[in-house]
């Protein structure tokens, strides 16, 4: 068995492990069951902000009240902006992303925390596939190197064409030598 063999299964392993993270990511806020209800990309702090609970989850849908620990989604739609200005009617300012929406929390003195669970999935789901692709690259590398390939193939180079036994020698035209000695022949007939 060539090295390629475990190294693409390994990859593989790897590349469907990430769609299922991924996946996970994506459900979270989608659905009301557990432990996807867990699963949140931003908590934080929103009482006294427009019409908004008293303690918000920011999913991969919307923005979701919290009750008992667990996210409770009204209005599940695609693509729901990070938005508190447009999520809750109101005028304070709190950046674009997770991250610097967390810290415009708290220095507004308002609780707010990342959410283990989304991040964590999908910084794994990154790693499994860079990891797949440096061992897809490992096993492409260990498959030209191994002499057996071409010895099996009956003198098949690696991407699977016949050797040339042709003259390697420049012919400097499209043009057959042999039929135009021809034609000229046949010409003088």
């Amino acid at each position: 068995m060539t090295p390629r063999t475990p190294l693409a299964f390994v990859s593989l392993i790897l590349i469907a492990g990430a769609i299922l993270l991924i996946f996970l990511t994506l459900l979270g806020g989608a659905v009301d069951d557990n432990p996807t209800n867990k699963f949140y990309f931003l908590e934080a702090d929103t009482s006294g902000l427009g019409n908004a609970a008293t303690t918000s989850r920011w999913t991969f849908w919307s923005a979701c009240s919290v009750v008992d620990g667990h996210n409770q989604c009204p209005k599940v739609r695609a693509a729901y902006p990070f938005d508190p200005n447009r999520n809750f009617e109101t005028t304070m300012s709190f950046g674009a992303a997770f991250v610097q929406g967390r810290d415009a929390f708290r220095s507004r003195d308002r609780t707010a925390s990342l959410g283990r669970y989304n991040f964590g999935f999908m910084w794994a789901a990154v790693a499994c596939l860079f990891l797949a692709t440096l061992l897809e690259c490992v096993g492409g590398v260990a498959g030209k190197k191994d002499r057996t390939y071409t010895k099996r193939t009956g003198g098949r180079t690696f991407f699977g064409r016949k050797k040339s036994t042709r003259s390697t020698r420049s012919r400097g035209s499209f043009i057959d030598p042999e039929r135009q000695r021809r034609m000229e022949k046949e010409d003088s007939d």
